[in-house]
């Protein structure tokens, strides 16, 4: 039986996500002999340059870390192979690995997505679970293939979505199970009892990467369709309508039975909420943001802007 310790590792993964499976690499010994995460990107209203949350993990433990603008470039693949992993981590690394990355490492390039595959390939697989309503996700950890999510799965864990749980909520529990998938699939892979399992293409479903386009509110839908369309962008990109040709963000909801006003139409507006009439059902709307403000409660945002009951949204 192989130990951690006799497994050199590289680890691709740039984002907040990937940081918990960094960590649980780390704390289970692997030799990790280099990070790749993408180059530093110009950030907030100054635009000065700012490294991944990736980079700034691995620093701080002193691993090599490497940012090709594109790693399918051949000096780049050539100096990955001079490396010589035996495994290849990617979580959330923001580029394709192609086949010359792929065949590198004699125990293949194992990815941590978050859904319970084949459900939800693809780019924001956290997002559509929730925007879908589903009860349910996941982490599978499987072998990288040339294809989009269709390698072999290895493990599962599972996760229960709540009913008022966001997007953002949901990820920052799921990456702590995306780190517990990828401990268990090491132990696995030392003892030499990982099981490759194909997945099903007929029961694959896509989830592309979410636009700000997305976020539009359609009121002639129910209210439980776009609750979970408010709570699946939250944070980004967020839903939002249009209060007297003003984008007008909304989060915090909650769907209610029926009120019979037409779809778009403010039912009422107290500190409790603004209640907003759908195609089916009442949107409870707790929290709402204005172009340049901040986000605010129902009752402050009231004190401030007029809701009457009959106002119509989305116009």
């Amino acid at each position: 039986m192989i130990k951690p310790s006799d497994i050199r590792t590289v680890f691709m993964g740039t984002p907040d996500f990937a940081l918990a499976t960094l960590e649980g690499l780390i704390d289970a010994g692997v030799d990790l002999c280099a990070v790749y995460t993408q180059p530093d990107r110009p950030k907030g209203r100054g635009k000065k340059l700012a490294p991944p949350p990736v980079k700034e993990l691995a620093q701080r433990h002193d691993i090599a870390v490497y940012q090709p603008l594109k790693l399918r470039e051949p000096s780049v693949v050539e100096e990955l192979k001079a490396l010589a992993p035996d495994l290849i981590v990617v979580v959330a690394y923001g580029q394709i690995l192609p086949k010359s990355v792929l065949d590198i490492p004699k125990y293949g390039c194992i990815n941590v997505h978050a859904s319970l595959l084949p459900r939800y390939r693809g780019a924001a697989p956290i997002n559509k679970a929730v925007v879908d309503g589903e009860e349910k996700t996941g982490v599978t950890t499987m072998l990288m293939d040339v294809g989009l999510d269709t390698g072999d799965m290895l493990v599962k864990r599972e996760l229960v979505i709540g009913a008022q749980e966001t997007a953002g909520q949901v990820h920052d529990r799921l990456a702590l199970v995306g780190r517990e998938a990828m401990e268990e699939t090491l132990r696995r892979l030392c003892a030499g009892t990982l099981a490759p399992e194909k997945q099903d293409d007929a029961l694959s479903t896509y989830a592309p990467m979410m636009k700000k386009e997305d976020g539009l509110i359609d009121w002639s839908r129910s209210a439980c369709e776009i609750h979970n369309q408010v709570r699946g962008l939250d944070p980004w990109p967020a839903a939002y309508t249009h209060l007297q040709g003003q984008v007008l963000k909304i989060s915090g909801t909650c769907p209610e039975p029926d009120a019979g006003k037409a779809p778009g139409t403010i039912v009422s507006a107290s500190k409790d909420g603004v209640r907003i009439a759908c195609g089916e059902g009442v949107l409870v709307v707790r929290a709402l943001q204005l172009p340049g403000k901040k986000r605010l409660c129902a009752a402050d945002f009231i004190r401030g802007n007029a809701l009457a009951e009959g106002t119509a949204l989305g116009v």
